[in-house]
């Protein structure tokens, strides 16, 4: 199901998430160029479970009904012939597979600028274009409006056939309702992610609505340009937007090549190739005739392919899994205020997300753990742990404080644990989890997207398992070491009395 799952590598267009985790990308520009168009933050409360809007063009997720006009386009439109062809596959519902032999090394695609669609691309409705760039609007709700102005133009945009095989209803975490967030997700930190996300491109569109589409019926109509198709457009954008560093970090949507499925096995990725002139991909893997070309969409945890691409590999199988794990400093902490002051300096809060991984955990999870643990007397060295756990910080992050180090990993500890708690609620109560919907199409939503919430739990939860696992038997030496180290000491006294 990975259809719902785009490109690409470090070339994926980051979320609207703000920045102040290590493993999280670089946080999206929200601000016009000229006369601004401010994000509000304001998305519907309600719980009440709808069913999205139908998308008026493009296919199903494994559909292959326009898959030669498409493929027949991009031939006729400059895309040199492929060794590979777009077919179901078992992995991502469709995707392109070898039709010849691959070497290892070998570059693939070739896909010319003229397919590129860029901020730069010529509009079909001309005057809906120049209203756009009057007002000074930035790539990413420009090239969201672009696409549905040349998707409701048909026939008569020359993306017509590109369009119609893009999926009518992805699965990533923009199109899940709040009740299904609050309902599937409760237990991961990537729920918060997903509102957050939500909550932005929602406040994007009504800035636009007010700002610009209201003002101009005839060019944006509220029943194609509203909010349901916006998050339609701005969800292929997400999924699907590639940045060519090459070319001097130009965004881009990319034609054929948006088709390739992702592989946590293969490190692949899609840039411009300045010599044949056209994006291009190198395997690092050799494949034979009939089988399904890979590349990688990035070094992402699973929440974070959910997030953006609407499917979860299976457990075990991505080496750059990772959970967010919460930590916070108590209220009643006699130096709560002290310590949030020195947070607040190097744009943290109170309460923190960090990264673990069964590898291990980031350098600035400690370093807030100290913060959380220290006792009044060692105030002195606020500044420096809460300087040490910002990852936007240059200072020295490898500190210890040994006499507190016991605390501040049983203080990780308790993080984790209740974190599991919560994941072993969810887990245990999904099995009789009432969907309560009465359609058969979505009820089979709702199983599938269950599936999806249990198998990013589940692989969530094993990382914690084993952060608990190491924790739990650093401090069980630690306490063995102090007691032998305490009977050695108590046996020198006896021996000198």
């Amino acid at each position: 199901m990975a259809e719902a799952s785009r490109v690409l590598q470090t070339t994926l267009i980051p979320s609207f998430h703000p920045p102040h985790k290590s493993l999280i990308f670089q946080s999206l520009p929200l601000n016009f160029r000229r006369n601004p168009i401010q994000c509000t933050v304001s998305t519907s409360n309600s719980t009440k479970a709808t069913v999205p809007q139908k998308i008026p063009w493009g296919c199903e997720s494994d559909s292959l009904e326009n898959a030669s006009a498409l493929q027949k386009w991009l031939t006729d439109s400059g895309l040199p012939p492929q060794k590979m062809a777009l077919q179901k596959v078992e992995v991502g519902e469709r995707g392109l597979v070898a039709l010849k032999n691959i070497r290892k090394g070998e570059k693939l695609l070739f896909v010319p600028p003229s397919l590129f669609i860029t901020a730069d691309s010529e509009w079909t409705c001309g005057e809906a274009g120049k209203v756009l760039k009057q007002n000074g609007v930035p790539d990413w709700p420009f090239l969201a409006t672009y696409l549905i102005s040349e998707a409701s133009s048909l026939e008569s945009s020359r993306w017509s056939n590109y369009i119609s095989a893009l999926p009518r209803q992805p699965y990533s975490l923009l199109y899940w309702t709040r009740e299904e967030l609050d309902r599937y997700l409760e237990a991961s930190q990537i729920r918060q992610r997903a509102i957050e996300r939500v909550t932005n491109v929602v406040g994007t569109y009504n800035d636009l609505r007010l700002r610009i589409f209201s003002k101009y019926p005839a060019l944006f109509p509220e029943e194609v340009f509203n909010i349901e198709i916006f998050k339609w457009s701005f969800g292929i954008l997400f999924s699907r937007l590639v940045r060519l560093p090459s070319l001097g970090g130009k965004v881009a949507l990319v034609p054929w090549a948006d088709m390739l499925n992702h592989s946590c096995e293969v490190d692949a990725f899609l840039d411009y190739d300045k010599s044949s002139q056209g994006v291009v991909f190198s395997t690092d893997g050799s494949y034979e005739p009939g089988e399904q070309v890979f590349i990688s969409y990035g070094k992402k945890s699973n929440g974070e392919l959910l997030l953006s691409y609407g499917f979860v590999p299976r457990e075990g199988t991505n080496p750059r899994d990772s959970v967010e794990l919460s930590l916070s400093i108590s209220k009643s902490d006699k130096c709560y205020t002290e310590k949030l002051e020195a947070l607040r300096k190097h744009g943290l809060s109170a309460s923190q997300c960090y990264p673990i991984q069964v590898t291990g955990w980031p350098l600035e999870l400690m370093a807030y753990a100290y913060l959380a643990v220290s006792p009044p007397s060692m105030s002195g060295q606020f500044e420096e742990m809460a300087a040490a756990a910002s990852n936007k910080s240059t200072t020295n992050k490898d500190l210890r404080y040994s006499e507190i180090e016991e605390e501040a990993l049983q203080f990780i500890l308790d993080s984790c644990e209740v974190s599991i708690s919560k994941y072993n609620k969810f887990l245990q109560a999904s099995g009789s989890m009432d969907l309560d919907v009465t359609s058969p199409k979505q009820l089979n939503r709702r199983l599938f997207l269950k599936q999806l919430a249990v198998d990013l739990s589940t692989s969530e939860r094993r990382i914690l398992f084993r952060a608990q696992y190491i924790l739990r038997r650093r401090l069980r030496d630690m306490r063995r070491g102090e007691l032998r180290a305490l009977t050695i000491f108590n046996g020198f006294r006896k021996f000198f009395k």
